[in-house]
């Protein structure tokens, strides 16, 4: 990968925690010009550090959901992601409202990015193959994200609570006090709803 995204002229950050790999690099790419190699771990990175830039990666599958919140801190200057990740991760990511798949991840992820599925990866893509099927997604950062984001995205927590619940059981506990009859969506699960509405929902709480 670190070879493909050199030919595209750009100059590459290549963060690796491997020693072996970070070793091999070296080898590989002795005095490239565009190159810069850190030995380091990808979460104690600072990833808006290099300015308005893309990433590439191939993610360890155990800390993905960590990797994605640190891209979201970096998405003012990260301008795309173009992500290999596990399959059951990736449909959660770029899930529907109402689908199975769809929940809190879902709405921390596309209430700061635009998301697209590229293409489906095999086992047998991998030596050794993994027991998991793994997908690529496209994330593009949004041009505006609403400053309160951080506060909606603890509301919408609560709501996804427990995902078998309705609203009112999730949210009762949290806004002490509210006529829930008052409210239709009281019998509703966080799944029905899309991010606006659950922003709608939220404000009409707040």
């Amino acid at each position: 990968m670190t070879e493909h995204l050199l030919k595209s002229g750009a100059h590459v950050h290549a963060v690796e925690l491997d020693p072996e790999m970070v070793s091999h690099l070296a080898k590989r790419f002795p005095t490239h010009p565009r190159l810069t190699v850190h030995h380091q771990d990808v979460l104690d990175t600072d990833l808006a550090q290099w300015g308005p830039a893309a990433i590439a990666g191939n993610l360890p599958y155990y800390i993905t959901s960590p990797i994605l919140e640190r891209i979201q801190r970096a998405r003012a200057t990260v301008r795309s992601s173009t992500l290999l990740i596990q399959k059951e991760v990736a449909d959660r990511v770029i899930a529907k409202p109402k689908s199975r798949d769809y929940g809190y991840l879902t709405v921390v992820v596309q209430s700061w990015a635009d998301v697209e599925f590229v293409v489906a990866v095999p086992p047998e893509a991998f030596k050794p193959p993994p027991k998991v099927d793994s997908s690529v997604i496209l994330l593009k950062s949004k041009a505006e994200v609403p400053a309160d984001l951080d506060t909606f995205l603890k509301f919408a927590g609560h709501a996804f609570r427990q995902k078998r619940k309705n609203l009112r059981n999730n949210l009762n506990g949290v806004y002490l006090g509210v006529d829930w009859n008052t409210f239709e969506e009281r019998t509703l699960r966080a799944e029905q709803l899309s991010i606006d509405e659950l922003r709608a929902l939220w404000h009409k709480l707040s």
